[in-house]
């Protein structure tokens, strides 16, 4: 009963019904995701996806895939594509449409090398927090081929804590204000809560580059901007 995810994904797949995912926060107003927008296609992605799924070339490690909107875009594109996801229904459903998908975090998968690693849908957020940012991207780095690149999007969410007059109200005990705490509610199913982050370009160039990575912004719009990264040389 912990994969909201997932059965909103395979319930979606057999009705075509589209009912709300519950997302929770610890800093900002609830939010929810319809499960039909888990299903979008191409043309109904916002401009910052397009540009990231245009990019990407050779072997792809497409992380936290969901029901497959990008996946299978990029299948469409003749691409060799590889998902993966915590969500063991979402895996289901992946490898039912013809995916290959396996059920794995991402600082699990070894022995395996990619011409790109899609982070997409603030992506960075695994990390899970500021102190752990360098360590996703050392991660990431170990699976990428000598000339390959880290596609990934983030948002810098400074605008939350802004006053009317435009000044920045911060907790100066809290370790970064990117740092969120989620929940996700689905029916009866709920996740525990878990760590999430939105990191600014920033800090995002100074953890690319204690780990040697190279970084440049390739799309930025309303505090959300895309990123491409590779292995210095």
């Amino acid at each position: 009963m912990k994969d909201p995810i997932g059965q909103a994904i395979l319930d979606y797949a057999k009705t075509n019904i589209s009912k709300d995912i519950l997302v929770k926060s610890n800093i900002c107003d609830d939010d929810v995701i319809p499960s039909a927008y888990l299903f979008r296609f191409y043309e109904e992605m916002p401009t910052i996806e397009q540009v990231a799924l245009k990019r990407c070339s050779g072997k792809i490690l497409d992380v936290g895939a969901a029901a497959g909107s990008h996946a299978n875009y990029l299948k469409k594109q003749g691409l060799d594509v590889h998902c993966i996801d915590i969500s063991e229904k979402s895996v289901e459903y992946l490898q039912s449409i013809g995916h290959s998908a396996e059920k794995i975090d991402f600082f699990d998968v070894e022995e395996q090398k990619f011409e790109t690693i899609l982070l997409l849908m603030n992506g960075l957020g695994i990390a899970g927090s500021l102190s752990n940012l360098e360590l996703l991207l050392l991660k990431a780095k170990s699976l990428l081929t000598e000339n390959g690149k880290i596609i990934a999007d983030s948002s810098d969410i400074k605008y939350l804590y802004q006053d009317d007059d435009g000044s920045v109200l911060v907790d100066l005990n809290a370790e970064y204000y990117g740092n969120f705490k989620f929940q996700m509610v689905y029916g009866e199913h709920e996740t525990d809560w878990f760590d999430w982050l939105y990191v600014d370009f920033e800090k995002l160039e100074i953890a690319a580059k204690k780990a040697r990575l190279s970084v440049k912004k390739i799309f930025d719009e309303d505090d959300h901007y895309l990123v491409e990264m590779g292995i210095m040389k």
